[in-house]
């Protein structure tokens, strides 16, 4: 090795159980805080399934099975609960950063694997995948393993690691679609073995040959699955938005090398370090020099190139963050030994032409810069990643989808005629594993992976006649609901009372239609140009915890270019608001700048009334979208409308 420093071998092993303690620790912190969300929920249900079932369940879904069968056997060990089942992703990840260090040690030495530890241990994306019942976790440590198998082939050309990189490479394509991309990186790095050996060997005749056998038998294990893999990849709905490669590059290299939260750091420090981390070093083989930065840029590149990039996918990529890792580790050892030749020999030209005193005295003042700086780019990384720990667990842009949350609201509310709908039908297995109701009946629409909007109308006018109250869960609808016929339908049939938003999960209520048999005329002016008709309600007497629905009838005289909302206030004796529903025309369907002149737009509001008995009066009102205090003036008298008194029994 090339370190001038060594460390005894306790205190290196020392230091290595530090790292791993720190990285277990940041991934067992909060693990069970949050609620499981939808593809969490999946996994949940999957493990618990018998194999046939598991393996016929994965045959239908965008994912191979070998996570789930791991899962299952994780499960039966350490039980169902959130933290149990997020477990077996902790430990995979704490064990990849172990994998990490004794690869980059094998390769490249103690300085270089305790920094690549380090920025795996403190990775916001690797902490947050960590603590998540998904694949992305195994996937990685799949990855590192085969990267240490292919080096250690490579050094050694042994069968035995061989067979434990074709061994390995199945586990990989069994657990994730997208694991060839990093076998293709390992080819890349196998291919610059073959063409640019060590110096004085020959040709590695015996070793391409048994490199070959264990790629075919890596390819013969996982004939079997090949062609529902194809189709599932081929197949399965793409809604990527295009991205110009360069900024789609840029978004994941930035994850990829700060994790998943923002910071304010000059990232030109982490890209000098790359490329350095590049460099190539005496007495080190071409392909130990190329294997960090192929790790990440075969795969990266070839995502961004077939246009898969988009944020929820960055997922499929968490492997790379290790090569990232290892890649960043290797420049900082570059710069502390001195040891790339393009540095040294320039070193040597300009500072020991004739090999003098003074000039060795220049090569060690310049080679203690370097390592100056490697010591402050170690401690600037440090810092730029624990910055985004504290983030990852507090800001509710990183919270996960609360479905322990809608499952606890509906159950605590939803009576026995209620209903709860599913769109799209994918939350099926994460709603139930919180929802335990038996009474409250659960339709998961669209029915399969959608797209017969007509048989979706039916199916939730049919939910509408038969309940009284619906519970609606959003969530996934541009992939299962793009044309949005569920939402559309409940609005056009039935009164929203409301939505909440759960993380990115929208909780809707809705009242089923009544008979609305209360007139009331209107004609009044609401600014310059729109007029309410009348409106008809269900009733002006109610019981306590009863629905209010109203049906507005609205014109205009002439296109609108503001957006507005609609308000219905509920004001006790004293003129006090108890209670309101503010909402777009039409549930958000209806929008003021699609009206046009003379069209009447029907627009129903529902409220529900669980306040005291008293005397009440119901008003309404327009104000624009963005300004909730800017209210629309009512016949040039006030900002609302007194529509009704109401009596609540």
């Amino acid at each position: 090795m090339l370190e001038t420093a060594r460390w005894s071998r306790g205190g290196f092993i020392a230091v290595c159980v530090a790292i791993l303690l720190i990285a277990a620790t940041l991934r067992i912190d909060g693990l069970g805080a949050q609620s499981f969300w939808n593809d969490e929920g999946n996994s949940a249900v999957q493990a618990a399934r018998p194999l046939g079932e598991m393996i016929d369940h994965a045959a239908r879904d965008i994912h191979p099975p070998g996570y789930y069968l791991l899962l299952g056997a994780w499960r039966a060990l350490m039980g169902d609960s959130e933290v149990a089942l997020r477990s077996l992703s902790v430990f995979a990840s704490v064990l990849t950063v172990a994998v990490a260090m004794v690869l980059t040690m094998r390769l490249y030495g103690w300085i270089a694997a305790l920094c690549a530890g380090v920025f795996i241990a403190l990775n916001t994306f690797s902490i947050y995948y960590a603590q998540e019942a998904r694949m992305y976790a195994v996937l990685a440590l799949w990855v590192a393993l085969a990267f240490w198998a292919l080096s250690e082939f490579m050094v050694r050309a042994s069968w035995r690691w061989a067979v434990v990189l074709a061994l390995v490479n199945v586990a990989g394509l069994y657990t994730q679609y997208a694991y060839p991309l990093f076998m293709a990186a390992q080819g890349v790095v196998a291919l610059i073995w073959l063409l640019r050996p060590q110096r004085g060997a020959t040709f590695p005749t015996r070793a391409l040959l048994i490199y070959i056998g264990a790629n075919v038998f890596t390819l013969v294990c996982f004939a079997p699955w090949l062609p529902t893999a194809l189709r599932q990849i081929t197949m399965w709905p793409n809604t990527a938005v295009p991205t110009p490669p360069a900024e789609a590059f840029s978004a994941i290299m930035r994850v990829l090398i700060f994790g998943l939260v923002p910071t304010l750091s000059a990232s030109a420090i982490a890209l000098i370090l790359m490329l350095f981390g590049m460099l190539i070093v005496a007495r080190r083989p071409t392909w130990a020099s190329a294997l960090p930065s192929l790790w990440v840029l075969v795969p990266v590149g070839a995502f961004v190139l077939l246009n898969l990039y988009q944020p929820d996918d960055l997922k499929l990529l968490l492997p790379a963050q290790v090569g990232v890792a290892i890649w960043i580790g290797r420049g900082i050892w570059t710069l502390w030994t001195g040891g790339a030749l393009s540095v040294r020999a320039g070193l040597r030209a300009l500072t020991m032409p004739n090999r003098t005193p003074d000039s060795d005295r220049r090569l060690r003042f310049v080679l203690q810069i370097l390592r100056v700086t490697a010591v402050f780019s170690l401690l600037w990384m440090v810092v730029t990643l624990q910055e985004g720990i504290a983030p990852l667990r507090t800001d509710a842009e990183y919270a996960r989808a609360d479905y322990r949350g809608i499952a606890a609201e509906i159950s605590a509310h939803a009576q026995n005629d209620d209903a709860v709908i599913l769109d799209a039908p994918n939350q099926a297995e994460v709603f139930r594993y919180y929802f335990t109701r038996a009474d409250v009946p659960i339709y998961p629409l669209p029915e399969g992976l959608g797209g017969d909007d007509e048989a979706t109308r039916l199916s939730v006018e049919r939910v509408i006649a038969t309940h009284t109250r619906l519970y609606v869960v959003f969530w996934g609808e541009r992939e299962r609901d793009p044309r949005r016929v569920v939402e559309k339908t409940l609005d056009e049939r039935a009164f929203e009372l409301g939505d909440v938003w759960y993380g990115d999960v929208r909780l809707a209520r809705y009242a089923v239609p009544v008979a609305l048999p209360i007139a009331v005329p209107s004609g009044a002016r609401f600014g310059d140009a729109i007029t309410l008709i009348d409106s008809a309600l269900n009733a002006t007497t109610f019981n306590a915890g009863e629905v209010l629905q109203a049906e507005l009838r609205w014109v205009t005289d002439t296109l609108l270019e503001t957006r507005y909302k609609v308000f219905l206030q509920v004001l006790d004796a004293n003129g006090v608001l108890v209670a309101q529903r503010d909402s777009e025309p039409g549930g958000g369907l209806a929008l003021t700048t699609t009206w046009t002149p003379e069209g009447i737009v029907p627009d129903r509001h529902a409220l529900a009334l669980d306040l005291p008995a008293g005397e009440y009066t119901l008003i309404i009102g327009m104000y624009p979208l963005e300004r909730a205090s800017a209210r629309l003036t009512v016949n040039d008298d006030g900002d609302y409308l007194l529509l009704t008194p109401i009596v609540i029994r």
